[in-house]
């Protein structure tokens, strides 16, 4: 069975929709015109529509042909990145300093699609629950969703996600059983020292300083405190500090994220962490602030589903692009905070582009929307046989 010949006839549309919420982009928990615009749609089909779970989250309801009792929950993320868009495309963002550049768009127009679908067609028994998530980049639109009774009110026995991957292989489905992506910590530390002229250092506390100190000792977590069989990466991706040439700041920021596959790595990671703060504070004589926060938890497939989802994308795209993937990525994903309350399966689906995402050149393939919507759909086909 190749993509869904239903989909495929309204891609068109499809694409218009992804073109539309691309060229309007909108951040965590902002998402008010991406919300209105999948709220209508899928009332526009007939469907039942839920708003405002999570803040800006939308879930709709579409019942099979027949009753049954079984709940399989599809998720699709809406939300934008706070970057500036390189792509020069026709279509591109009118938002300075926002883009699409995770495809977020494009997932969200494939869920319509099978949303579409699944309430035309009703080829199954029981419940398919369309899940529209905000701020899954970082900001625990996931959690948010949780929070606010999702699972309560829409207790789905499984749930289903899927992410574009530009990889260059278009169509390819990749599944990673148990483990898959990685968990993540942000962190920002606030070196609070004592300023001066830059030309009397000795009358200060150099933060500057303090914090290139900091920023090498922290390297030395993962290279002498971990087991180097267990996977983790702890990255300084910001530092921020300073107003002029001749001013030794009273402050400095450092922020960054650490990765990691296993809980217990993770306590690893942030006790050595706060330990070294808390020397080089006493060192220093400075006072500096930490705020380690977990994010996203590691995700983990649910191994007893991995062949119905691989099945399901057999029927799609052909045994051929289906690819057990053996080793998990260090790339993180709020969908886990979902997979830790509920058994399911997450995808990456590959595409024509190599533009990595979250760089402002990233391209989306919109020829994968038809393919994702059918994969969405098939996969409810399947696990709520009539």
């Amino acid at each position: 069975m190749p993509v869904l010949e239903r989909i495929n006839s309204f891609k068109d549309e499809l694409v218009a929709i992804r073109r539309d919420i691309h060229e309007y982009p909108e951040l965590g928990f902002e998402e008010v015109r991406t919300s209105k615009i999948v709220a209508e749609k899928l009332k526009s089909w007939g469907i039942e529509v839920h708003t405002e779970i999570g803040k800006t989250g939308v879930v709709g309801v579409v019942k099979g042909s027949s009753e049954g009792t079984r709940m399989i929950g599809l998720r699709a993320d809406m939300d934008a990145l706070p970057m500036d868009e390189e792509t020069n495309l026709p279509y591109a963002s009118k938002h300075p300093g926002r883009f699409h550049g995770c495809g977020h768009d494009g997932h969200t127009a494939m869920l319509l699609g099978a949303a579409r679908y699944l309430q035309e067609t009703r080829n199954f028994s029981g419940t398919a629950v369309l899940i529209f998530q905000p701020a899954e980049e970082g900001l625990g639109g996931a959690r948010a969703m949780i929070a606010d009774k999702l699972f309560d009110r829409f207790p789905c026995d499984e749930i289903y996600g899927i992410h574009n991957s530009p990889n260059g292989f278009p169509n390819r489905v990749g599944i990673k059983p148990g483990i898959s992506m990685a968990g993540a910590d942000f962190f920002d530390v606030r070196i609070r020292g004592k300023g001066s002229h830059a030309a009397k250092p000795e009358a200060s506390k150099d933060p500057i300083l303090i914090a290139s100190v900091i920023v090498q000792m922290l390297q030395t977590i993962v290279a002498r405190n971990l087991d180097p069989m267990k996977a983790a990466v702890l990255s300084v991706t910001r530092i921020n500090s300073g107003t002029a040439y001749n001013v030794i700041p009273q402050e400095c920021v450092i922020a960054g994220t650490l990765r990691f596959l296993d809980r217990e790595v993770a306590e690893t990671l942030r006790q050595r962490m706060r330990a070294i703060i808390a020397g080089v504070a006493t060192s220093f004589d400075v006072e500096i602030e930490v705020d380690l926060r977990n994010v996203f938890d590691v995700l983990v497939n649910t191994e007893e589903l991995v062949e119905g989802y691989a099945a399901a994308a057999r029927d799609i795209v052909g045994a051929e692009n289906v690819v057990m993937r053996n080793e998990a990525v260090m790339g993180s994903e709020d969908f886990s905070d979902m997979l830790f309350l509920k058994p399911g399966v997450y995808c990456h689906l590959g595409h024509a582009e190599t533009v990595s995402v979250h760089n402002p050149g990233f391209l989306l393939d919109e020829n994968i929307l038809p393919v994702g919507a059918s994969l969405y759909a098939r996969i409810v086909e399947r696990r709520l046989a009539a």
